[in-house]
């Protein structure tokens, strides 16, 4: 397998094989970034969790240069690893969808409104698909890690914003 995860096109690829295993992501060659949502920390350090990119960079910034990961077409994919009382705040996508699938343990959803929120607890292979312009959160109240797969509908989605009632409203990603 190549290191540089870029497709070769499907056409002028040399070989089927070399095709093939240009477009093939393995477990081993994902890494855990902590540092992309670092810049949460400083709403409380629940908010310290792990983003490991597969396709596309999601919205967390730029990772255009990660070699590790298949240049976005049209979503992007992602899975995200929140330790036990860790938390995603409440933030909207105004562009796309994003969809939340449990891989391992469970975490909470919410999804809010006007000050209200309603929340469910999503455990093995439960999902949850937030249509674009919804506020949205989630939260593992656990004693294990949660491992959601994140998917967002858009090649390069817009950074999302956080509303008033969010941990991180006014806080800087510098």
């Amino acid at each position: 397998m190549t290191t540089t995860q870029q497709p070769l096109e499907y056409e002028t690829a040399e070989s089927l094989e070399e095709f093939t295993d240009s477009i093939i992501l393995t477990r081993e060659s994902r890494h855990e970034d902590w540092d992309t949502l670092g810049f949460q920390a400083k709403a409380g350090d629940q908010y310290k969790r792990a983003q490991i990119r597969y396709v596309g960079s999601g919205a967390t910034g730029n990772h255009e240069n990660d070699n590790r990961t298949i240049k976005s077409r049209g979503f992007t994919f992602s899975n995200m690893l929140l330790p036990p009382g860790a938390e995603g705040p409440e933030h909207t996508h105004h562009d796309a969808e994003e969809a939340f699938f449990v891989l391992e343990g469970e975490g909470e959803v919410g999804v809010h409104r006007n000050g209200e929120v309603v929340k469910r607890t999503l455990g093995y292979r439960d999902m949850i698909v937030v249509p674009a312009g919804v506020p949205r959160s989630l939260k593992n109240n656990g004693d294990t890690d949660a491992l959601f797969c994140v998917i967002i509908g858009a090649q390069k989605p817009q950074v999302p914003t956080y509303p008033e009632t969010s941990a991180m409203h006014g806080i800087s990603r510098d």
